[in-house]
């Protein structure tokens, strides 16, 4: 029978819960998973695909991560429709502070702009929340580098690593509270990293063209944005496959 609560956005239930926004953030749970891990120097982001045809062209159709400003990127779990919608609506606002300012946006101030707008499609009939989940990577010179979750309800959070979609799940949160230490530089981010995309993986040998991964990290005196490319993917995986191997109890 159909819940008479679950028709509009705007009507809470007798419990005083908004099904319609707990539809939009399970279905974000349900979708292709990615994991962010701030390290002293760096922020990395990494998505699983849910396509990995070698025909089409990840550069210009990226599906997992996706670059706002040179300081601070995102990875999303959910409807790639609603995502490109609101990264949209990411790059405008952040130039549009850098014409204003002359600075780059800081990154809280940018998740908060999104976050109000996500919070105002729960708030009126004839809308939906937007089925999207966002992970933010970035650095600015208030609080350095930075990871930020934010989910269809307009809430967001700071973290040191957190996963999203299908990898948030106990045995990945085990991990990441298990392994992750304040100081952390990017070759133990992209070791931590690796285990956790080995753990989560199908098979034994995980397809590195399944997955996209981007760094935000200091060069000299810059911020950049980067992209690991397919053959950095596949190395990091074979480390991780082997550093468990090697750590897995002898018959």
């Amino acid at each position: 029978m159909s819940n008479r609560y679950d028709k509009q956005t705007t009507t809470f239930n007798q419990a005083g819960r908004l099904f319609q926004v707990e539809y939009a953030i399970t279905a974000t749970k349900e979708a292709g998973p990615a994991m962010g891990v701030l390290g002293a120097d760096c922020v990395l982001l990494v998505g699983e695909k849910k396509t990995s045809s070698k025909l089409l062209d990840q550069a210009k159709q990226p599906e997992k991560i996706f670059e706002i400003d040179d300081h601070i990127c995102c990875a999303v779990a959910g409807l790639t429709s609603d995502a490109n919608t609101l990264i949209a609506k990411l790059r405008l606002y952040a130039q549009q502070y850098t014409y204003r300012y002359g600075e780059p946006i800081p990154v809280e101030q940018l998740v908060v702009q999104l976050c109000d707008l996500k919070q105002g499609y729960t708030q009126f009939g004839g809308l939906r929340p937007f089925g999207v989940s966002f992970l933010f990577a970035g650095y600015d010179k208030h609080y350095g580098f930075q990871l930020y979750q934010s989910d269809p309800a307009g809430k967001y959070e700071g973290w040191r690593a957190h996963a999203i979609g299908g990898w948030d799940n106990p045995m990945t949160n085990s991990t990441l509270k298990q392994d992750w230490k304040d100081g952390l530089d990017l070759s133990k981010v992209k070791e931590l990293t690796g285990k956790v995309m080995i753990k989560n993986g199908d098979t034994t040998t995980p397809d590195p063209e399944k997955f996209e991964m981007a760094v935000v990290s200091k060069v000299g005196e810059k911020i950049k944005y980067r992209r690991l490319p397919v053959k950095e993917v596949e190395k990091l995986l074979q480390e991780a496959r082997a550093k468990e191997d090697a750590e897995a109890p002898k018959a």
